[in-house]
């Protein structure tokens, strides 16, 4: 048996990239899957890929900023499939500048998305899952479920021209901390993936015209210039950036039974990258 069979996971964030190998990876070990995206055509896409590979999903597409989300994505779950048991807060992008240079809007957009929403996810979760653990602990059961935060490494030694993402990144460490210590009595692990270079659309290598992506109505740069993706290569050990699969596979660790004693902790999948 595959095992997370009969889980059922909230991933926000899920529509592409990191977020989409991360629903995929867990529908693969039989979790039921709450797929999520800002637009609703990737998000719809990766619920038919679930579905194709005898999985089951849904999406709840939106901005995970956006009043009520949460309670809305929450109660999907609950609602479709019956239960709780894995919420993976994965939803961002990035938002650079100097700091003489960043608005207050754009400082407060970065932790919007990466720590008040997955506050909000997790406080939205939070009387589900007490009702649950207390039938659990009742019945002498002992149920262990997961929240993984995706963090960076951003956020843990910062990064010139991220003050808004690594304040973020850094802030959702702690948050991941204080959830263990309030959570450990539901049964909770609650542990943070900080990520290092990872290969996607938000870290391609800039061309002749730099990309944009639209985020409620913004056009955000993304991409990083090739020179930058060459310096970071040969700093990262393993010798290139990594892949959103081996991403995935990282926050697969903590989602597995195998983790059931791990709390409170953050890895970093950087292939060896520590600065």
């Amino acid at each position: 048996m595959s095992k997370l069979q009969g889980k059922v996971a909230l991933v926000s964030g899920s529509g592409r990239g990191i977020g989409r190998a991360i629903a995929l990876k867990l529908a693969r070990e039989g979790a039921k899957v709450v797929v999520n995206d800002l637009d609703a055509e990737p998000g719809n896409a990766v619920v038919a890929e679930i579905k194709a590979m005898d999985g089951e999903a849904i999406a709840v597409n939106g901005s995970v900023v956006e009043a009520g989300f949460a309670d809305r994505f929450v109660g999907a779950a609950i609602e479709t499939f019956g239960g709780l048991d894995i919420i993976v807060n994965n939803a961002g992008y990035t938002w650079d500048s100097t700091i003489q240079k960043m608005s207050d809007e754009q400082f407060q957009a970065m932790l919007d998305v990466h720590l008040v929403a997955p506050f909000r996810i997790l406080r939205a979760a939070s009387e589900p899952i007490r009702v649950m653990a207390k039938k659990e602990a009742e019945a002498g059961r002992e149920v262990f479920r997961k929240v993984v935060n995706i963090s960076s490494i951003a956020g843990l030694y910062g990064n010139a021209g991220q003050a808004s993402y690594s304040s973020a990144k850094a802030s959702l460490i702690g948050l991941t901390r204080t959830m263990c210590k309030e959570w450990g009595r539901y049964k909770v692990n609650v542990n943070c993936v900080a990520f290092g270079l990872i290969n996607t659309r938000l870290t391609q290598p800039i061309e002749s015209q730099q990309k944009t992506i639209d985020v409620g109505g913004r056009d955000i740069k993304v991409g990083v210039q090739p020179q930058m993706l060459e310096a970071m290569g040969r700093m990262i050990p393993l010798g290139r950036g990594g892949t959103p699969e081996e991403a995935a596979d990282a926050v697969y660790l903590f989602c597995a039974p195998e983790s059931n004693y791990i709390s409170g902790q953050v890895i970093v999948a950087g292939g060896g990258l520590l600065i």
